[in-house]
């Protein structure tokens, strides 16, 4: 029972990191229809600055944090300004291509800024271990858990009781019919990619603590991300949420009982299963469900 705690413990841990990412790329998928492959580059972006900004230069940690979100952001603000809106004939291939090529530049460049070297920082809180039935639960896992709650909880209320987000919700259902209605289309798909690369360096910084930083960290956190995201049915905010805690816990319990060599096996098996059985996710409909 004690292990069995601990591992739940673990799960919930990267559960809540894989949902961050999910939801990532569910925002901007069902804002654009595309899938950004460079998301798990913000990730390691989101990571690597709070290693510099509070690790670093030792700025306090709301200030960190702050910046090092808003810095992803721009970058993604940059990217979809520079790399998608000037695209003369957007086919979704066509897209998925540049978001591919965008993630080894910013891989690139973030090794040639932070080196080849892992980095680390310390937890947000110098707490002690709970101890819970005998298992250790880290605070660094409480702070994780709770902002990735806070955060879904703060997206579903944007969507459903702001002007702008029900904006971003109409496009997302029709881009051309949300122009005609005067909402200004491109400025909401714009936005819907500074959230998202902002989500993405959020998760960055929550795993900077108890994971070692390094530049090609992003490329198995996206891609375990993504899987969530199709697991729970892309496109909705609570099937991501639920999909990443799916995944989180189901590889948790495989490396425990199995072997570690499955931890990173789990989640494309899983995605290879929800494909064949129920491409749409387990919490998703036959159509792709929105915000």
């Amino acid at each position: 029972m004690e292990a069995f705690v601990q591992y739940l413990f673990s799960g919930l841990t990267n559960g809540a990191i894989y949902a961050v990412i999910a939801i990532g790329f569910s925002m901007l998928y069902s804002a654009t229809e595309l899938i950004n492959f460079a998301h798990g580059e913000f990730v390691m972006l989101g990571a690597l600055g709070l290693v510099t900004l509070w690790g670093g230069l030792h700025l306090p940690l709301p200030a960190a944090f702050a910046l090092t979100v808003a810095g992803a952001a721009l970058v993604g603000f940059l990217f979809e300004r520079t790399a998608i809106r000037t695209v003369k004939k957007p086919h979704p291939i066509v897209l998925v291509i540049i978001t591919v090529g965008a993630s080894i530049f910013l891989r690139g460049g973030a090794m040639m800024i932070w080196g080849k070297d892992a980095h680390s920082v310390p937890p947000f809180s110098g707490h002690p271990p709970i101890d819970v039935a005998g298992a250790k639960l880290l605070p660094q896992s409480i702070w994780i858990l709770v902002i990735a709650v806070v955060l879904a909880v703060g997206l579903f209320y944007f969507y459903r009781r702001t002007l702008t987000g029900k904006a971003m919700q109409a496009t997302a259902i029709n881009k051309w019919g949300a122009w005609l209605s005067g909402i200004p289309s491109e400025r909401m798909v714009l936005l819907a990619f500074v959230m998202s690369t902002g989500l993405g360096a959020t998760a960055g910084v929550i795993i900077a603590p108890i994971t070692m930083c390094s530049y090609d960290m992003g490329t198995m956190l996206g891609l375990k991300g993504f899987c969530a995201a199709m697991l729970g049915g892309i496109g909705s905010l609570w099937g991501a949420l639920a999909g990443g805690f799916t995944l989180g816990i189901v590889e948790a319990l495989a490396v425990g009982y199995v072997s570690s060599a499955a931890k990173d096996a789990v989640a494309f098996i899983l995605l290879l299963l929800i494909l064949y059985i129920k491409p749409s996710g387990l919490f998703g409909t036959a159509d792709a469900s929105r915000f």
